[in-house]
């Protein structure tokens, strides 16, 4: 196990060590990125599909999803709230603002669902067994965090600033601390060891990491749980941004996680205005790297 957390941490790594100046290269990057997303969740649809005894697992997987989505919300708004508490932010009033075109975010927050859901039917009802997949989506998954690591060092982020923003710093470490403390009251719900249980909870909005690292540790089932436990973490933050970003914004920009600095970034700086790009950014930035490092510590553990 320790060996597999060190497979899903070193590519990471290796991509923000290197510097880009090719304005091209990384435009073939952002492309490829996205097309290797789905290309994962296609994958993780399929392995779904080809589990066995999966629509007697179903029910179970339902009622899981619904406990993780359940307390990590209760545990991610009081974190984020006994931070704002702490660590008032003011914004800027924004008035006659452009909307972000809610309609094409909300669907385009289905898009993951969609691409799993064709997997899965592919799966169940089309391909043969494909003892491969497995394999393929682990080494998908391993060029995905190499060029995001190319993305996230050649992005124009200075990683000093990045952590000396106190207010993006103090929302990850809320929204991963209280994360943390839902995962292991969830210990006894879902019947894992604590450790797992910590690593699903981890996710922290990047399903498509969560989902194909959890389920190859843990069974396409908790895949799936774990995909859709953050999946449904990006839909909710996009309607739960614009009610609370002006007067509780901690809350707003932080339950999104590490979707701050990307899916919902627009309808944060829509609804809050410009102050609180720099600390969805931030923020973001951070739990996108904090996500694939403690899911692998954790997992390793087993």
């Amino acid at each position: 196990m320790l060996t597999g957390a060190l497979l899903i941490l070193a590519p990471l790594f290796l991509g923000f060590a290197i510097a880009l100046e090719n304005r091209r290269a990384m435009t073939v990057i952002h492309y490829t990125v996205e097309a290797l997303v789905y290309f994962i969740l296609l994958l993780l649809g399929l392995g779904l599909g080809q589990m066995e005894g999966l629509a007697a697992q179903l029910g179970g997987m339902a009622t899981q999803v619904l406990a993780l989505v359940l307390v990590l919300f209760v545990a991610n708004m009081f974190g984020l709230w006994m931070f704002h508490r702490w660590q008032p932010m003011s914004i800027e009033r924004v008035e006659g603002s452009v909307s972000p075109g809610y309609r094409r975010l909300f669907l385009a927050g289905l898009k993951p669902l969609v691409a799993v859901i064709a997997g899965l039917l592919a799966g169940y009802y089309l391909l043969p067994d494909m003892p491969m997949a497995e394999q393929l989506a682990t080494w998908s998954l391993m060029l995905l965090l190499f060029l995001i690591g190319l993305q996230l060092r050649n992005a124009g982020l200075s990683l000093r600033k990045l952590l000396m923003n106190r207010q993006g710093l103090g929302i990850a470490l809320a929204l991963t601390l209280s994360s943390l403390v839902a995962g292991a009251l969830l210990i006894p719900w879902l019947g894992l060891p604590w450790h797992d249980a910590l690593a699903v909870a981890s996710g922290f909005g990047w399903y498509s990491l969560s989902g194909i690292v959890i389920g190859e540790a843990l069974g396409p089932a908790w895949g799936g749980v774990a995909f859709l436990n953050d999946v449904l973490r990006e839909i909710v933050a996009l309607a739960i941004i614009p009610l609370l970003i002006a007067n509780r914004p901690a809350m707003a920009i932080g339950y999104g996680g590490a979707t701050a600095m990307d899916f919902t970034l627009p309808v944060i700086r829509s609804s809050g205005g410009l102050t609180c790009v720099p600390v969805a950014i931030a923020s973001g930035f951070l739990l996108s790297f904090l996500s694939p490092v403690l899911m692998g510590v954790f997992l390793s553990l087993g």
